[in-house]
């Protein structure tokens, strides 16, 4: 949107749940920017470093519906945007009871409390894999493994509610990045750093689509502010430009200057491999990630764009901002040990360092 336009839209007043997450967090300074009154609702606080002035932070947790009520209360919100979020990594009971329960939970009391909006952030994650390409919002739903059916679940009780008079948005995003991720993404980092080069499961020949998180705000704005009647739908979410993933993966390396490349490799061998180091507790990265690593994956997002919406970055640029961000800001802390549990943290790459080692002399 134009800054003409959202300045039209600086009245509002909404709690972001998750809200001192990664995609929480941009969520409440994109609103706050604005000119909204704006709450984070969060197990945690934010971090000293977090640009968090000016926002309210209400502490809670979506499991409790009588939680979410307090700080409904607390902040007379008018839209909520549920963000929070349980990650692949977690165990299968707390991401039933976050993912399922917490949105159901996180209804309930915005219907009691008579909010006017909530957008619910899903994942294209609802469609595991498919071989027709770009997924279109009517693709069926093929979730993997406990992460990928929860969110459908979600999902089924956004429509419950609905169906029951609700205005209940839907985005489906891809994999999204941006200044303060880390998680996964930060193993790359840190191999591009140290001038490793950087193996892909499988050749890299395969297309796979990503996200900025600020093209992500921008829809979730537009589910805030746009008409009820077009936005009271499901939406894919996703970069408008990108390559194969050997080419997009490039752009960073060559951005550090290192001289290093991205290396293909057979995918059938390399996810056995992860398998392996997974079951061990040696590898961070979970079955989401490296199974449908070298599968295309990439969404349609005309459906998006027909209501106004236009991503600014590509594949390329979002990697690459991610990137100086990383280099600008990250500072490594020994003593952390949450990983698979945020995206805002660091993870222990276990046995791929030796991994990083071999490949730093390729």
């Amino acid at each position: 949107m134009s800054d003409s336009e959202r300045a039209d839209d600086s009245s509002g007043s909404v709690l972001v749940t998750g809200g001192t997450g990664f995609l929480g967090l941009h969520a409440c300074q994109h609103f706050r920017d604005l000119g909204w009154d704006v709450t984070a609702f969060d197990r945690k606080p934010f971090e000293e470093e977090d640009d968090a002035e000016g926002i309210d932070f209400v502490r809670g947790d979506v499991r409790s519906e009588a939680s979410v009520a307090d700080a409904l209360e607390e902040s007379g919100a008018t839209s909520v945007v549920h963000a929070a979020a349980a990650l692949p990594l977690w165990d299968d009971d707390r991401i039933r009871e976050t993912t399922i329960d917490g949105t159901r939970n996180v209804l309930w009391a915005s219907t009691e409390a008579d909010v006017e909006r909530v957008c619910y952030v899903s994942s294209t994650a609802v469609y595991g894999t498919h071989e027709d390409h770009p997924i279109t919002e009517e693709s069926p739903l093929e979730g993997v493994g406990a992460y990928g059916e929860a969110k459908i679940e979600a999902e089924k009780i956004c429509e419950d509610f609905r169906r029951m008079g609700a205005c209940v948005p839907i985005l489906r995003p891809k994999t999204f990045v941006g200044p303060q991720r880390l998680g996964v993404f930060q193993v790359l980092f840190d191999w591009i750093e140290d001038g490793a080069n950087v193996p892909l499961v499988g050749w890299g020949d395969n297309y796979y689509q990503l996200l900025h998180v600020n093209d992500l705000v921008d829809a979730i704005e537009l589910m805030l502010t746009g008409d009820e009647d077009e936005v009271n739908d499901t939406f894919n979410v996703g970069a408008d430009e990108f390559g194969t993933m050997k080419e997009d993966f490039q752009a960073p390396i060559d951005y550090a200057g290192t001289g290093k490349r991205t290396i293909g490799t057979p995918a059938v061998l390399t996810v056995w491999i992860l398998r392996v180091l997974e079951k061990l507790n040696l590898s961070p990265l979970y079955p989401w990630v490296y199974e449908t690593a070298h599968e295309d994956s990439y969404v349609s997002v005309e459906k998006l764009k027909g209501l106004g919406w236009e991503p600014e970055y590509s594949n390329r640029e979002a990697l690459v901002e991610t990137y100086e961000w990383y280099l600008e800001h990250y500072e490594a802390d020994e003593s952390a040990d949450e990983t698979g549990l945020d995206h805002r943290v660091a993870w222990d790459q276990g046995a791929l360092t030796i991994a990083k080692r071999v490949s730093q002399r390729i």
